[in-house]
């Protein structure tokens, strides 16, 4: 069985559109959606906050190249443009884990290297799997991240 989580986020155009177009794109394979957060975007800081959340999703027939090609297909159904490393975008979806499976590829690194330091992942994957781990970090709910600058949304719901 191919079990991933996926992190998505917007910071372009209808935020909250955009995560849920992602939503309805995993529609038949989804197990848990996160709450909503908002966030300062990270990298190139000069750029509209983010709305970010979690999916956890699930087919045995899909393994980690599936889960990248499924989610760059919507990110190209958001009409995402890929200029700057790090800029903002209508929709992003990054594989953070696939159970079982680690990855140097440069086109797939899994774990996502930057997962284990950003709250961004982890304050919306503790929602939806407070026993979650991390290969290669630990159990999330014991790394050392700050929550600074993440904030629920609980007047945002992604629906199924």
């Amino acid at each position: 069985m191919s079990r991933a989580v996926l992190s998505i986020g917007s910071n372009m155009g209808d935020r909250l559109g955009y995560l849920r177009m992602a939503v309805s794109g995993f529609a038949d394979v989804l197990v848990a959606v996160s709450p909503v957060y908002e966030t300062a975007a990270w990298g190139v800081t000069d750029q509209p906050d983010f709305l970010n959340a979690v999916l956890i999703v699930s087919d045995p027939s899909v393994d980690e190249w599936g889960w990248l090609r499924r989610g760059q297909a919507l990110e190209d159904a958001s009409g995402r443009v890929r200029t700057l490393r790090w800029g903002p975008r209508t929709l992003d979806v990054d594989v953070v884990t696939v159970d079982g499976v680690t990855s140097a590829d440069p086109s797939l690194l899994l774990p996502h290297p930057g997962a284990f330091e950003r709250a961004t992942v982890l304050i919306p994957w503790l929602d939806v799997d407070p026993e979650a781990e991390l290969p290669g970090h630990g159990r999330i709910a014991d790394l050392p991240f700050s929550s600074e600058g993440v904030r629920r949304r609980d007047d945002l719901v992604l629906e199924v």
